[in-house]
């Protein structure tokens, strides 16, 4: 049953995705004039972009190499620049349909519109081939977002934790070991107490993962107290099981419904991802289960990949919470779509006594590309401090 909701989901997502290159297609090639020798480079460009990014995941799981990687790379600027070819095009379309109604064209592009056409086709893809360039040299230059949180609590000992929080790396073909390495270099600078991985550590499949021997770089991250990480959708969608084992044998303590004191200094709570239930049938454990036994004079931290029914935290007296997921859209105007999606799809949030944090992500998924935000490394400095010495 939870196959064929996957095939015929997954089967939906094709069907659109063949509509959108195919309306694109036909727009472009209308943009070349007929006699052109250009029309048939086009075509055979147009094909091999748009099926790049299917035929190498696919070559990718079965047989991976250096062409399912090129395949996988070049297939993702599409995806991107298959966004923005869209956008423009429905514009564009849109204001024919109204000068078709009420004329406000001006006469130059009345009287010369082939040529108009052309001119404007090759606009078109200039101006998306400078977008990706610069959302991609955004993509890879992530920012480290501080963020100053007083709990309300009293810790023995301590004043205050600095946690290092990341999320949505999506570690595979496209983040490979040198990005990741310029990530944990950051991360390192940082000196963090506590590195949290707040879910989509991989992207798909761990093999690219392990034939980059990615494990080597996550051994030289520090911290105080160690590495904890959650489960994100993408760990389900890539294989649970050999994910988390596999980062396990390089230094990650994996949170799966369950809850670490971290040196009688905070307790650390780990959720699984929502997507449990789509991918095994399993059903994450009730938070209330989950922190049933804990000591709540300490201050709570909770990881939940996915920041939805934020009241659930709020309700058990969570100090934090800490989510991803989101990427804040990362291609705009995505991020007006996520925004009305989400209760908070970025940023800081206070409910109640109840602290939350959703992190942008640091990596990308599918097109390598941030135009609707930055990619950023989480600095979190926790105070711990009754309301009477604030």
């Amino acid at each position: 049953m939870r196959n064929s909701s996957f095939f015929f989901f997954f089967g939906i997502i094709l069907v659109i995705y063949g509509l959108i290159n195919f309306y694109i297609f036909k727009r472009g090639l209308q943009g070349i004039p007929k006699e052109s020798p250009i029309r048939i480079y086009y075509i055979v460009l147009f094909l091999f972009l748009s099926l790049a990014y299917l035929g190498g995941r696919i070559l990718e799981r079965y047989i991976p190499s250096f062409v399912s990687d090129i395949l996988v790379s070049i297939g993702s600027y599409w995806l991107a620049a298959m966004i923005y070819f869209l956008l423009f095009i429905l514009l564009f379309d849109l204001l024919r349909l109204i000068n078709h109604f009420v004329p406000f064209f001006p006469s130059f592009i009345k009287n010369n519109f082939e040529v108009f056409k052309k001119y404007l086709t090759i606009s078109v893809m200039l101006i998306v081939t400078v977008t990706i360039v610069v959302g991609h040299l955004n993509a890879i230059h992530p920012k480290i977002e501080t963020v100053n949180i007083k709990i309300n609590k009293k810790v023995d000992g301590a004043s205050g934790l600095t946690l290092a929080v990341v999320s949505d790396i999506h570690l595979g073909t496209i983040i490979g070991r040198e990005r990741f390495s310029k990530i944990v270099d950051e991360i390192n600078k940082l000196n963090p107490d506590l590195i949290l991985f707040a879910g989509d550590l991989v992207d798909e499949s761990i093999g690219p993962v392990i034939n980059d021997n990615i494990g080597k770089c996550v051994e030289r991250l520090k911290s105080t107290y160690g590495i904890y990480a959650i489960t994100g959708n993408h760990e389900y969608i890539g294989g649970v099981k050999a994910a988390t084992g596999y980062f396990s044998k390089h230094n990650v303590n994996w949170l799966r419904d369950s809850v670490v004191n971290i040196d009688d200094k905070v307790l650390l709570v780990g959720r699984e991802d929502r997507t449990i239930t789509r991918f095994t049938g399993k059903v994450r454990k009730p938070l209330a289960e989950i922190i049933a036994n804990v000591d709540s004079k300490l201050p709570i931290i909770l990881m939940d990949h996915q920041p939805i029914g934020l009241d659930e935290a709020v309700e058990n007296k969570i100090d934090l919470q800490l989510s991803g997921h989101t990427h804040h859209g990362q291609i705009w105007p995505f991020n007006y779509i996520a925004e009305k999606i989400y209760e908070v799809s970025w940023g800081y949030l206070k409910k109640g006594s109840t602290h939350f944090y959703v992190s942008s992500g640091v990596g990308t998924w599918g097109p390598p590309v941030r135009t609707g935000n930055r990619p950023e490394i989480v600095n979190i400095k926790l105070f711990f401090t009754k309301a009477s010495d604030e």
